[in-house]
């Protein structure tokens, strides 16, 4: 059996309150991660090209309000 098959019956066996105690666990720890990884490319240059491309079509007119 897999980690991830085990993680999977683990998870399967929790009670409803514990269910909800590791979803919000999980939720918490994968946005953290998530902004990591987002401060760690854009402190890369990795955004860069995404953040030219906005740039342009902003001062271009192809941009429309929200």
């Amino acid at each position: 059996m897999s980690k991830i098959e085990q993680i999977e019956k683990e998870v399967q066996g929790l009670q409803p309150a514990e269910l909800q105690a590791f979803r919000k666990w999980f939720w918490d720890f994968d946005t953290e991660v998530w902004d990591h990884q987002f401060e760690k490319d854009a402190l890369t240059g990795k955004l860069d090209r995404l953040a030219e491309v906005a740039l342009r079509s902003y001062k271009s007119g192809h941009c429309s309000e929200i």
